[in-house]
């Protein structure tokens, strides 16, 4: 009896893994354009979640994606330790709440150049 309760927990915990996985969606930053000038609106009306793909298209040397916390975000600045993409073709999972992200090049984040995304 013991051994058939250990195997349902098992399988349950299989199945949540692979419901939670199969409910991921990948997003193209900027969709058509990709990640660019004005950017900072493109998550509007959309609905996020944690474990969702953010896919950064740029080419590569033209920008760079940063994760940064709110400060940064606001202030167009790159925190100490932030993590840094610059390849073009970056993908990020989302993690659960605000989730910060911005071009460092110069002038880039200030030509609206960042998004802010909130996932569930």
């Amino acid at each position: 009896m013991e051994m058939n309760m250990k195997m349902v927990l098992v399988l349950c915990i299989v199945v949540l893994i692979q419901t939670e996985m199969a409910h991921a969606v990948e997003y193209k930053v900027g969709d058509s354009g990709g990640w660019t000038f004005n950017t900072v609106g493109w998550p509007k009306g959309k609905r996020f979640r944690a474990g969702d793909i953010l896919t950064f298209n740029y080419p590569n040397g033209a920008h760079n994606v940063v994760a940064v916390n709110k400060d940064g975000y606001n202030k167009c600045s790159t925190p100490r330790g932030a993590k840094v993409y610059s390849k073009g073709g970056d993908k990020v999972k989302l993690v659960k709440g605000q989730n910060y992200f911005i071009c460092n090049y110069a002038g880039h984040c200030e030509s609206g150049m960042k998004i802010s995304v909130f996932a569930m």
